[in-house]
């Protein structure tokens, strides 16, 4: 029997912490919390959780701030983040998602649907839906399935878990067009909450770190009115 996952809940609403996190115990998950940011990083500083719940307006160090951090750390940058969001706040939820967080919340929320997207995005997290091994040659391109490795050139690539799936995708289908609906569904996955919005904010991203000017893109190219679509 597996042990069960750990979830750090960061909220500086007590009553929120402990709703979330004794719905979160009861789906047998390993709970700790933290009340504002600095007693996030400490948290994290002692023990590395599988996903972390964090609110988007903390005290001290906000979970933006937080967020842009864990991304840039190399021990902390794949660990999967659920931002709690305020609602109507639709351009922080944008900037959380190009930041990397993995899916966002709006408050209020019910504590279940807090379950099923932890849940959701867990499995997601583990999915192994690239063939182990495979190794694509596009152009000047290395795509390394084994290693989650991409080299352009002579430079090597950074991508986050979500970029990489991103980029692996197109590159399985060179020149087919895609729309951003079916690209959440076949990527991200049915369960994924978010909206089309992620996969503007994914694409900006890649094209940020493989195109030469991304203004003017050569891999991922936008078809107007349709979707994206990928040329070696």
């Amino acid at each position: 029997m597996p042990p069960p996952k750990s979830i750090l809940v960061v909220d500086d609403e007590t009553t929120i912490r402990e709703v979330v996190r004794r719905y979160l115990e009861r789906d047998g998950f390993k709970v700790r919390e933290a009340a504002d940011g600095y007693a996030c990083l400490d948290a994290l500083a002692t023990h590395i959780p599988d996903l972390i719940v964090l609110d988007l307006m903390l005290p001290g160090i906000d979970g933006l701030t937080i967020t842009r951090q864990l991304r840039l750390n190399p021990k902390y940058k794949t660990i999967p983040i659920v931002m709690l969001t305020a609602k109507g706040e639709t351009n922080d939820r944008i900037r959380g998602l190009d930041l990397g967080a993995d899916d966002y919340i709006p408050k209020p929320f019910a504590p279940r649907e807090v379950v099923s997207r932890v849940n959701a995005v867990l499995r997601r997290a583990g999915s192994t839906p690239i063939e182990p091994g495979e190794r694509l040659t596009l152009g000047t391109m290395i795509i390394d399935a084994g290693a989650r490795a991409v080299t352009l050139g002579e430079k090597n690539i950074p991508l986050s878990a979500k970029e990489f799936d991103l980029l692996y995708h197109f590159a399985q289908h060179p020149r087919q067009v895609f729309t951003r609906e079916q690209l959440l569904e076949q990527v991200w996955g049915y369960e994924f909450f978010g909206d089309a919005s992620t996969v503007t904010v994914h694409i900006r991203r890649l094209r940020e770190k493989i195109e030469a000017d991304p203004s003017e893109p050569k891999f991922i190219l936008t078809v107007w009115g349709v979707g994206y679509k990928f040329e070696s």
